[in-house]
């Protein structure tokens, strides 16, 4: 049997590769903004990316991608998910698809940001800038 989290990450790497590499371009457009190479403002981050995703149409897609990767994972549904929590969320690593399943949580991060703990506050700077590195899933 494989693993579901490899199965999910699989699925999402061939059928929304197009996606992930929106996601990833919304991240760049986030990081220009910035007056360093990272920011300490977590809604410069989570916030940003998500408006930038909403408005390029992007955000409204990651249902389809979750709702796919748990049919890849061999799993199903109960609901049709959603572009909100509990399904869809914005979060300072980039965005986070969730589903609870009948024997655990699939979770899969589109990571493309990384948070470098400093003394004072978190930093958070452009992470991973291909989707093979991007795509991050669990499953527990």
């Amino acid at each position: 049997m494989t693993d579901p989290a490899d199965d999910a990450s699989a699925y999402v790497l061939e059928s929304h590769a197009e996606t992930v590499e929106l996601v990833l371009r919304g991240a760049d457009a986030v990081a220009v903004t910035w007056d360093a190479d990272w920011t300490t403002d977590p809604t410069e981050v989570a916030d940003s990316l998500r408006a930038g995703l909403d408005a390029a149409g992007v955000w409204a897609r990651l249902p389809d991608v979750l709702a796919g990767a748990v049919r890849a994972a061999g799993y199903s549904l109960s609901a049709p998910p959603v572009a909100d929590p509990p399904y869809v969320a914005a979060t300072s690593r980039g965005p986070m698809l969730r589903a609870t399943l009948s024997d655990g949580r699939l979770v899969i991060c589109l990571q493309v940001f990384e948070i470098e703990r400093a003394d004072d506050a978190p930093r958070y700077r452009r992470g991973p800038t291909t989707p093979v590195d991007a795509v991050h899933a669990t499953f527990k």
